[in-house]
């Protein structure tokens, strides 16, 4: 059970119910993450904002980024940002086989020099904040700046994601199953 309680749409704040309005008239179920992040409805308008950028918006090809979100989850053990973008990863077109080996991290087989540089930087800048010369290199052999930058930002927001998640206590959703 979550550490705090779930803000329902009737109970939220004008802001926030209008932004769970608008997730539920593009038929976006109402997730427990929302409804944690309502708790602070002067954080979750800008929140939703940057979400909603870094997954429809964002200049990153779509299975690059769900790599490295996925490898964030794994990273930070937190099973409901990792389900959650399982699922998301398969729709950007990741295949089940990369998705596998999300816990082999860069040296699995199955991933290309694209992206063993993205599983390597992901994992050098959560672990350490930091990336090597060597690291940051091989990425830029594939990204531009744009991409870099954009990819470094993916990465901080959903480790402050899986932060939130994990010190909450957030669960899965009634329907969902952590892989």
């Amino acid at each position: 059970m979550a550490r705090v309680s779930f803000i329902e749409k009737e109970t939220a704040a004008p802001d926030v119910r209008e932004l769970f309005d608008k997730l539920e008239a593009g038929s976006q179920q109402l997730l427990n993450i929302y409804k944690v992040i309502g708790h602070s409805s002067g954080i979750a308008p800008d929140f939703f904002r940057l979400a909603n950028r870094i997954l429809f918006r964002g200049k990153l090809p779509a299975p690059i980024r769900e790599l490295a979100i996925l490898r964030v989850g794994h990273l930070a053990q937190a099973p409901y940002e990792y389900t959650k973008h399982v699922l998301i990863g398969r729709k950007a077109g990741l295949s089940q086989a990369h998705i596998d080996a999300i816990p082999a991290g860069p040296g699995a087989s199955v991933y290309d020099e694209r992206e063993r540089a993205v599983l390597t930087y992901t994992d050098e800048v959560s672990r350490n904040y930091r990336t090597s010369d060597e690291t940051f290199a091989a990425l830029r052999n594939h990204f531009d700046e744009e991409q870099v930058v954009e990819l470094t930002i993916v990465i901080g927001f959903y480790e402050m994601i899986c932060r939130v998640l994990e010190a909450l206590e957030v669960e899965l959703e009634d329907d969902f199953e952590p892989f």
